[in-house]
């Protein structure tokens, strides 16, 4: 089941496994069962402390628990947990096994506090790069808290409850058979949305803080690179972000970042904020910059707000925002988010096996997108806004070559049409002829690029036409004492390579500022 290799790095990992556990596996006489059967009589075969059965009673076919004789950890994979998710399923065997997490001991406590009846259920699909973190986040809480039981469910192949629960994007999760979210979180944002406390603590702690030297405003390359050349400089140094890792959590296949061939966004993004925690950096996650106060107006240093109600006060601030996806801004885009609409081809391509979407964008990010999805689905329709295609030649002669994509340019999405539950189809107009034509589908993959997260900026720094922070050389905004890197800047090439160069200028800069007084 397992290539050499692989079964080499597993065999390393068993080794760690100090406390007994069994793996129940529930099997029916398909094919899928006798892989799954294979798979877990070799991680069976790797350690003395598990015992594999076959006598499971879940409803789902095949799947396995993993637990321990005294039945309190309720982990399950419903499915053949490869791909992006064999991460998840070695996590849930150290873990089980007695390995320790990573996790601080404030929020490992805040999990055992939890009281009442969890029971959590995750669709993913095997070529997500978002759910992994998910899986892994409600698994750990599961071996941490005997009230928490989780299972992991491949949506590609169990497409009946798919549809039959209207699950339309993955991750998605339900929380005691309710829709509970669906996308990237981790072990704090899951905490935060069923411990209805945790934010107000999170707050108030945040405004009891000295004031950092230099406090960096988001999490991604950039910040990463800002935060470690500030704190190498002495300065007391805090990280306030969204989520770590930023938009780089949403890239799948990384390639150009130089000294390392290959690797994916998900990984990239935990070697950044393990790199970062290496130092003393206060990373606080979760927080939503909502209004910038300048020193001047500040009373001597510059104030940040925070939609959750904290404020944090700095001499000189780095601001690394990053990008967000743009909107096509029609009817039922919102709507029908996470119902038909979605923004990420690599993760919920699977959840239309057989149907018929659309794809908004001509760019290389677009026609990519068609591409992939060409190989799945049963038909791909690319809407260009523009007269012609604007990928690279390379892309667009594989587009032209696939046999199930229809390509219209010169198009202008109008709306995006439902039923009230799901996407149904899309409204363009031919922009040469003011002729309007629907297609049915039952998804629409949006892929127009970024826009820069500056909402919170208006009137405090400049900003380009764009949106985007204008800088000059050295990082430099129009404001004194603040500085700023990355994606949100009018730097010319959005790149991860570039943004890590411009976060370590813009600390460089804020150090030279600080020292001199200024």
């Amino acid at each position: 089941m397992l290539d050499a290799d692989l079964k080499a790095q597993l065999q390393a990992y068993m080794e760690r496994i100090t406390v007994p556990f069994e793996i129940v596996a529930t099997l029916d006489d398909g094919e899928k069962s006798a892989e799954l059967k294979a798979l877990l009589v070799e991680i069976a075969g790797m350690s003395e402390h598990i015992t594999l059965r076959e006598d499971g009673d879940n409803d789902r076919k095949p799947s396995f628990q993993i637990t321990r004789p005294n039945g309190e950890q309720q982990l399950f994979f419903a499915g053949i947990p490869l791909g992006h998710e064999f991460t998840s399923l070695v996590l849930a065997l150290l873990q089980v096994g007695g390995h320790p997490s990573r996790l601080s001991d404030e929020v490992i406590e805040q999990i055992q506090q939890l009281e009442g009846e969890f029971h959590f259920e995750t669709f993913y699909s095997l070529s997500c790069q978002n759910c992994p973190d998910v899986v892994q986040a409600l698994n750990l809480m599961a071996v941490l808290n005997p009230n928490i039981r989780h299972d992991a469910i491949d949506g590609a192949l169990f497409q009946d409850e798919v549809e039959s629960r209207q699950v339309m994007s993955v991750p998605s999760v339900f929380l005691n058979g309710e829709s509970f979210a669906s996308g990237r979180m981790g072990v704090e944002e899951i905490l935060a949305k069923i411990d209805t406390g945790a934010a107000d603590r999170a707050a108030a702690n945040m405004k009891e803080k000295d004031p950092f030297d230099v406090l960096v405003v988001g999490g991604g390359p950039a910040g990463a690179a800002a935060a470690i050349y500030a704190v190498r400089k002495g300065f007391s140094t805090g990280v306030a972000a969204q989520r770590f890792g930023g938009q780089v959590l949403d890239t799948s296949a990384i390639e150009n970042f130089i000294s390392v061939s290959a690797t994916e966004g998900p990984r990239l993004a935990a070697e950044l904020e393990e790199h970062v925690r290496d130092y003393d950096v206060d990373i606080m996650n979760l927080q939503t910059a909502s209004k910038l106060i300048p020193a001047a107006e500040a009373g001597g240093l510059h104030e940040v707000q925070f939609e959750s109600g904290a404020s944090l006060k700095a001499k000189s601030l780095v601001l690394a925002t990053g990008a967000r996806w743009r909107n096509v801004n029609v009817p039922g885009e919102q709507e029908y988010r996470n119902k038909g609409v979605a923004y990420c081809p690599h993760c919920d391509a699977p959840l239309f096996k057989g149907k018929k979407v659309a794809v908004i964008g001509g760019g290389n990010s677009g026609v990519e997108a068609a591409i992939d999805l060409a190989n799945i689905v049963e038909h791909v329709t690319l809407l260009e806004f523009d007269t012609q295609l604007r990928a690279d030649e390379v892309l667009q002669k594989k587009l032209r070559s696939m046999a199930n994509v229809t390509i219209h340019t010169n198009a202008q999405t109008t709306e995006i049409t439902g039923d009230g539950e799901r996407v149904n189809g899309l409204i363009f107009k031919d922009r040469e002829t003011n002729e309007e034509h629907t297609v049915e589908l039952a998804g629409v993959f949006v892929q127009i690029g970024l826009v820069p997260n500056t909402d919170w900026l208006k009137d405090t720094v400049e900003l380009s036409p764009h949106g985007e922070i204008v800088i000059d050389a050295r990082g430099a905004t129009s404001v004194p004492g603040i500085f700023a890197a990355g994606d949100v800047t009018t730097v010319p090439y959005k790149q991860i390579v570039i943004a890590m160069g411009a976060g370590a200028t813009a600390a460089l800069s804020a150090f030279d500022y600080i020292i001199r007084g200024a």
